[in-house]
């Protein structure tokens, strides 16, 4: 955990390993999240943060040689046993991934679609979790008159947020992004920036990007990866500004990437 920070811990590994076939894509990573905070990973392409972002939510599950070892535990559980509910662990801890993904539905169907999944809500009750969920993802004044039209008339960044409402519709704990604003234009990221400052109110954030500047500017706490290990952890403050690894403030300066 990193230090001076009162928040309880929601996330955190011991010893994570997580292998693709014969590529080690993760080597021995500890490290602990913090609840309700926007926690970033950072580093190259290629050295693991997508990797450990899928284990929280058994994403990996999905690819067939992935193998994991070492501990991942959410709110003091192991999630990474064979006894886990993964469906109920995916409620839990929702993802937004780079490139908006919407179903071939309408907007409110959209929303709609993991509640019903849920068993939450019907009728009214569903009218008003998907126009709260669409709220909380700063689209709701944008798509007011049509919910009922295709979510595929939406533009990029509005898909995205879309996304976002269609994650927080089921009220999860944590919220998974990777890369969710490297496809967008510069508004629409300013966008979901400050969605994100709004967000962290009432959900943990983790967040992978590349784009350090977006690190500096919305996150509380920074991991820095490099080369399939986590060099350092810290308040982002002093991850950018004085970092203890050379490996780091190479990176953070721009030196390699």
């Amino acid at each position: 955990m990193p230090t001076e920070d009162p928040s309880p811990v929601i996330l955190e590994t011991r010893d994570l390993s997580v292998t693709y076939g014969a590529n080690r894509a993760l080597g021995g990573v500890t490290l602990s999240v913090p609840s309700r905070r926007v926690t970033a990973f950072i580093g190259p392409s290629g050295c693991g943060k997508s990797s450990l972002l899928r284990c929280f939510n058994r994403m990996n599950d999905l690819i067939a040689d992935a193998r994991i070892s070492g501990s991942c535990r959410l709110e003091g559980r192991e999630i990474l046993g064979p006894g886990v509910d993964v469906t109920e662990l995916r409620r839990r801890v929702g993802m937004v991934f780079q490139r908006s993904n919407p179903f071939p539905k309408s907007v409110f169907e959209n929303v709609a679609f993991g509640l019903r999944v849920a068993g939450l809500g019907g009728g009214s009750e569903l009218e008003g979790r998907v126009e709260r969920a669409l709220r909380r993802a700063a689209l709701w004044d944008e798509v007011r008159d049509r919910l009922h039209s295709a979510a595929g008339g939406l533009s990029g960044g509005q898909q995205q947020r879309l996304c976002i409402a269609r994650a927080v519709a089921i009220e999860p704990s944590v919220l998974l992004m990777d890369e969710p604003a490297s496809a967008l234009d510069p508004v629409s990221t300013g966008r979901i920036e400050d969605l994100i400052r709004e967000l962290r109110r009432d959900y943990t954030i983790v967040i992978v990007t590349h784009n350090m500047q977006q690190a500096a500017r919305i996150s509380d706490f920074t991991a820095f990866f490099y080369m399939g290990e986590m060099i350092e952890m810290d308040r982002t403050g002093r991850i950018f500004a004085q970092p203890k690894d050379r490996r780091t403030e190479d990176y953070v300066t721009g030196r390699y990437g």
